[in-house]
């Protein structure tokens, strides 16, 4: 038959030739950008485990959105490590609280950009897990439910553009969706952390949302590494409970489970890049074993072609950077 008449190389020849081939594209539009609060004023400060982010107060986390935004950044995702914390969270329902305080200044300063409310309840309480922990060292989901569906109300009421339960308790979008509507926020979305899984590569972010448990793990509420059937199970759960979009979490480690929800879903899915998986570049790229700007570009086309809508990662403002350079 002689020499092959295909020769797929023909399309890849030059970077001009891969540009107009290239299946998989990213864009400023495609990611949500993590950020920490935290008590004070003019406060930024460098989280050791995660070089390139910070802690900001709320002041100094505005005039960050602000900056972020001018990149072309389209959303962030807002965290806080309140000062005060007790085991029921009570810092999380205070409507002058940290995130409501900087919600409403983000918005007043750039309206166009959207922000994201990350509900959880673990690094308000004192033993550092999701939800209340009862004397048996057991997490109670039914009235841990009870407490994120306020403190999602407390967000929205701030003017968050949608809230984004992470704790993985059972039945707590059925119960945010139901209170955010009869409390006249039947518009605000609901982002659900579907696919949360137990991971080794969360460490970083437990000290920039001073966040670790002060006890035992989180294994019994978020997933099994092992399980990628369950997080069909538990995606399929959350949407007829009334979630908006779905997420994974982490994204890297994932990229199997990404595919079988985007296939399974008619909805936007998002994929958390998380802080081992940004630390574990960052660190390699310092040390001169990697070139950071490849692999990011690398790791993030990798989860948008797994078919993530949308990805979280501390690389959002310097991507849009690279992506404006690359023009």
């Amino acid at each position: 038959m002689g020499f092959p008449l295909s020769r797929p190389r023909r399309l890849r020849q030059s970077d001009a030739w891969r540009r107009l081939a290239r299946e998989t594209r990213l864009s400023p539009d495609d990611f949500v950008y993590p950020m920490f609060l935290v008590p004070g004023k003019r406060v930024r400060h460098a989280v050791e485990s995660m070089p390139g982010v910070s802690q900001f107060s709320v002041d100094q986390c505005v005039a960050e959105a602000e900056r972020i935004a001018q990149l072309g950044v389209a959303a962030i995702i807002l965290f806080s490590a309140p000062a005060e914390k007790d085991a029921r969270a009570s810092a999380f329902l205070d409507p002058d609280g940290l995130v409501p305080q900087a919600v409403k200044g983000i918005k007043a300063a750039c309206p166009g950009l959207i922000v994201w409310t990350d509900v959880c309840l673990c690094s308000a309480t004192d033993h550092g897990h999701c939800g209340h922990v009862l004397p048996s060292g057991a997490i109670d989901n039914d009235s841990s439910v009870e407490t994120l569906a306020q403190v999602a109300l407390n967000y929205a009421r701030a003017g968050a553009d949608a809230v984004a339960p992470s704790d993985m308790m059972d039945g707590r979008v059925l119960a945010m969706r139901r209170l955010l509507d009869r409390s006249g926020f039947a518009t605000t979305p609901i982002v659900s952390y579907a696919a949360k899984y137990a991971s080794a590569f969360y460490g970083p972010f437990r000290e920039a949302a001073d966040s670790a448990p002060a006890f035992g793990d989180r294994r019994s509420y978020q997933m099994d590494p092992a399980n990628a059937r369950e997080a069909l199970r538990e995606v399929k759960a959350d949407l007829e409970e009334g979630a908006d979009m779905v997420m994974v979490k982490p994204a890297g480690p994932y990229l199997d489970v990404i595919r079988r929800v985007r296939e399974a879903v008619d909805v936007p899915v998002a994929a958390y890049q998380v802080s081992g998986e940004y630390s574990l570049i960052k660190a390699a790229s310092e040390r001169g074993w990697i070139d950071e700007r490849a692999a990011a570009f690398e790791t993030l086309t990798g989860i948008k072609r797994a078919g993530a809508d949308l990805i979280l990662t501390y690389f959002a403002p310097q991507m849009c950077q690279w992506l404006k350079e690359a023009r």
